[in-house]
């Protein structure tokens, strides 16, 4: 009797179903409705890539997730921001990823301006 499972793999889940060969010899399984899991993956590739990435706060200074490249900067000193607003976006892979800020508060510093480099940890916007 086949069993069903949800596995998620980069992000994207899929609903898949399994046999137990009851035979030793090496057997392909028939595929069982292959299309919701190739749906999604099409859907996926052609989406545009793009990924929400919550920044880390240290002291007030808001880090760089990952490398990449600021393709935006969307605040300036004194602009006052709330929990979840986009400080910065990265480019990183080919996706863009908004660096949003961890609290509330009044932009102090930016670190960074667009076409700006930089390494995993390097600071990006100091709240304060």
């Amino acid at each position: 009797m086949p069993r069903r499972f949800q596995v998620t793999v980069d992000g994207h889940t899929y609903e898949v179903e399994v046999s137990e060969l009851t035979d030793t010899r090496s057997a392909a399984a028939p595929v069982v409705n292959p299309a919701p899991a190739a749906e999604s993956m099409a859907r996926a590739a052609l989406a545009p890539a793009k990924m929400e990435t919550k920044a880390s706060a240290i002291g007030g200074t808001v880090a760089a997730p990952l490398p990449g490249v600021a393709l935006e900067v969307k605040v300036a000193v004194g602009d006052r921001v709330s929990l979840g607003d986009v400080l910065v976006i990265l480019e990183a892979m080919k996706m863009e990823n908004e660096i949003a800020a961890p609290t509330a508060g009044v932009v102090r510093t930016v670190h960074v301006v667009p076409g700006a480099s930089v390494a995993s940890g390097d600071p990006l916007v100091t709240l304060g």
